[in-house]
């Protein structure tokens, strides 16, 4: 029996004692130890790795009752062979852990609500500490946090007074552990609660990690590094790792040679290749990443199918609200940029690194970072003009790659129902070709478009522009005559003429002319309008549709069918 897959499971001690497959990140424990930050704030994409991250530390620095209880967990790990300097410090520190995910919630009273019950939660797995008489600790206080009937005062400064109480019954300073401490501030600014929710999380904070003389040090994480809402303000031992930096650059997500190993364990290293393509690609710091969460899923699925297909897995963990809003928003110059990055090439942005949830839609520069800093862009790489970076950027991998042409399609769609194209179908229908041609370009041109497969994205095009057509049935590569026809258009009505199109792509817009004449040709040549007289069609209307970027040409001719 092979290891179980981690997948869904974010909890280390879980992971080692139900002996699940664990990529070795415990380093990221002697780097920690190593460079002594204070406060420390990591910010990488979603499901990259963060709260195992967490969980890890907490269990191997946590003072727990019986000392040796979670040591088992980190035998034949590689902190364990960094030598005493390291493994003493194991059990040693009281140890806060909080995620902070529950409040995303829809209005603040509940999302409040929900960061009472985490604080709660956290204050009854210290609740024996109480039983020691001799603290001099305000008790009445600490049981009305624990009841969930603190006064607002009692929350904004929880964190420190826990710590203190800790500190006084240890006698040893605390670690501070917080866990996607954006979370609330992102659905905070979606909410509508945005002030609210800074105001309170800014206090919580502060309290806790500024001028807290019981912390020994704190770890932080989540996608942004959010400054500007003064947040961490006059926090000056904060400090900073995003994937923009050097150092901590193998500790989140997964590196090729533990792809590699993974993938040969579970005898599937036939697939890597496949793996690489669709989910490699990050650049973090210097170091290229997988996206873990993906890579477990995908070799779970060729686990129980060797011809298991690739699959977007991230895209059902994360928002794509950003994406579409930058489709949705997206000036010319912005939708070629995104034509440019589907079509594999890369564009120049300047860097903010302190973008905030309040800023993300005040300019594209804005969203093009936020999309950089949650995993939906890679930094290709980075030069400096003057006081301001510049970073070339790409798409990582198919995987994000699809999530673009599936917003892009979702955006397409939405925007063809909102529009009135009653024109367009009736100049379509009646064989009015110029005007029809003039309709179909400037559709094109609102357009985004990705150019991997251009024949297979015009046609889902048309077809998209062809969803609103009421009463009319659309079918698309028909088996007819000798071979399989683009896209016809019929109604029910047999005395309405019904539409065949054909469609051809040309290299050049020269040769526009030409690839029309083509499509026609092959309209007649492979019979495509033979099986429509048995249907009771007297006549029909042939179109040769052909297309260069975003230009095309069309040309049409009526054929009698019955004389």
């Amino acid at each position: 029996m092979k290891k179980l897959l981690p997948i869904g499971f974010d909890d280390f001690k879980e992971i080692r004692q139900k002996d699940c497959y664990y990529v070795d990140k415990t380093l990221f424990i002697k780097e920690l130890i190593d460079k002594r930050g204070k406060v420390n704030l990591f910010t990488r994409p979603r499901r990259f790795g963060k709260t195992l991250n967490l969980s890890m530390l907490r269990y191997f620095f946590e003072k727990t009752e019986r000392e040796e209880e979670n040591k088992d967990l980190f035998q034949g790990l590689a902190i364990c062979k960094e030598g005493e300097k390291y493994t003493s410090l194991m059990g040693k520190y009281p140890v806060i852990f909080l995620s902070l995910k529950s409040a995303k919630q829809p209005t603040f009273e509940m999302a409040y609500h929900c960061l009472k019950e985490t604080i709660a939660k956290e204050y009854k797995r210290y609740l024996f500490i109480m039983q020691d008489v001799q603290l001099e600790l305000d008790k009445d206080r600490y049981m009305r946090i624990v009841m969930e009937k603190g006064l607002s005062t009692d929350y904004a400064t929880a964190l420190q007074f826990l710590s203190d109480c800790l500190y006084q019954y240890y006698h040893q300073k605390v670690v501070i552990l917080i866990d996607e401490y954006d979370v609330p501030l992102e659905n905070a600014y979606f909410g509508g609660f945005y002030k609210e929710m800074v105001d309170f999380i800014r206090s919580l904070f502060e309290s806790a990690l500024k001028t807290n003389i019981s912390l020994e040090f704190g770890v932080i994480t989540g996608c942004l590094r959010i400054t500007k809402e003064s947040i961490f303000t006059g926090l000056n031992n904060l400090k900073i790792n995003s994937i923009l930096q050097d150092g901590y650059q193998e500790y989140f997500g997964f590196l090729e040679n533990e792809v590699e190993e993974l993938m040969q364990f579970y005898e599937v290293e036939f697939a890597l290749p496949t793996a690489k393509e669709w989910y490699n690609g990050y650049l973090f710091g210097t170091k290229k990443v997988y996206n873990p969460w993906s890579i477990l899923n995908y070799v779970e699925s060729l686990r129980e199918n060797k011809n298991a297909l690739p699959r977007p897995y991230w895209s059902n963990t994360s928002s794509n609200r950003v994406v579409k809003t930058l489709i949705e928003q997206a000036a010319l110059n912005t939708k070629q940029e995104i034509e440019e990055l589907i079509a594999g090439q890369m564009i120049e942005k300047p860097v903010y690194e302190t973008v905030t949830y309040e800023d993300i839609y005040k300019s594209e520069d804005n969203l093009w970072n936020f999309l950089l800093f949650t995993g939906y862009l890679k930094k290709v790489e980075e030069r400096v003009y003057g006081e301001i970076s510049y970073i070339n950027l790409a798409l990582p991998n198919l995987e994000v790659k699809y999530i673009y042409r599936t917003t892009i399609l979702e955006w397409f769609r939405e925007n063809i129902r909102e529009k009135n194209l009653s024109d367009f179908y009736h100049f379509m229908l009646g064989g009015e070709v110029e005007v029809f041609q003039k309709e179909l370009s400037k559709l094109l041109m609102q357009s985004i478009s990705y150019m991997d497969n251009t024949e297979a994205f015009y046609h889902g095009f048309l077809l998209g522009v062809l969803g609103n057509l009421k009463d009319y049935l659309v079918k698309s590569n028909r088996e007819a005559g000798n071979g399989g026809l683009d896209i016809v258009v019929r109604s029910l009505d047999v005395s309405i003429t019904p539409v065949i199109i054909e469609l051809k792509v040309s290299e050049t817009y020269q040769g526009l002319e030409k690839k029309c004449e083509e499509a026609l040709n092959q309209i007649e040549q492979k019979r495509y309008d033979s099986w429509l007289p048995e249907e009771g069609y007297t006549e029909v209307l042939h179109y040769g549709i052909a297309f260069y970027k975003k230009q095309c040409k069309i040309k049409g001719k009526v054929k009698r069918l019955i004389e």
